[in-house]
């Protein structure tokens, strides 16, 4: 049984990783409330549903991508329920065709490991060497659920607050595409 923690509303009393820590930080400094809740490690899709039942929300998924150089980085926020396909995703920002990127790079740059990518991780990037693009669809929900920087911390916040405060906070300004 995958276990859900109650609903809390303050940031965690011990953080697993730093950029955990620096997420609720900023989330405190910028007075962006939020829900979150605590999990065993989630890893199925079922897993990411009963999430999205306990915070009444869905789950975006995100992906770090790079070109084949690995000199340009794409943080790219879409619906947990799309697939993705490189050829629309490089279409749609008119750049060469894109691709995961490598764990060790996802570590060093974003500070997460595989399945814990999120938004967050741009605090991490104080050169802005990482580019945020959102799916035109995610903009459009009222809440944005995401991994707090961890596989077993999960959050809602208004997606606008992460658009409007969160995002101008870190110096990241946000390409928005239809794929």
């Amino acid at each position: 049984m995958f276990n859900i923690s109650d609903i809390y509303t303050t940031s965690p009393k011990e953080f697993k990783t730093a950029l955990q820590e620096k997420a609720y930080q900023a989330l405190e400094a910028l007075k962006i409330p939020f829900e979150r809740v605590d999990t065993d490690e989630a890893i199925t899709m079922e897993d990411c549903i009963q999430i999205d039942n306990k915070l009444e929300m869905k789950m975006v998924k995100t992906l770090f991508l790079c070109n084949r150089q690995q000199t340009a980085f794409f943080l790219f926020i879409t619906t947990g329920d799309k697939s993705f396909r490189s050829k629309d995703f490089s279409n749609a920002l008119k750049v060469s065709r894109v691709s995961f990127a490598p764990a060790e790079l996802m570590l060093e740059m974003l500070g997460t490991k595989v399945g814990a990518a999120t938004v967050f991780s741009v605090i991490l990037d104080v050169e802005r060497d990482i580019q945020v693009v959102f799916d035109k669809e995610v903009t459009e929900e009222k809440w944005y659920g995401c991994s707090d920087g961890t596989t077993t911390g999960y959050m809602k916040i208004e997606t606008a607050q992460i658009l409007n405060s969160f995002l101008p906070y870190t110096k990241h300004k946000p390409i928005i595409i239809e794929v």
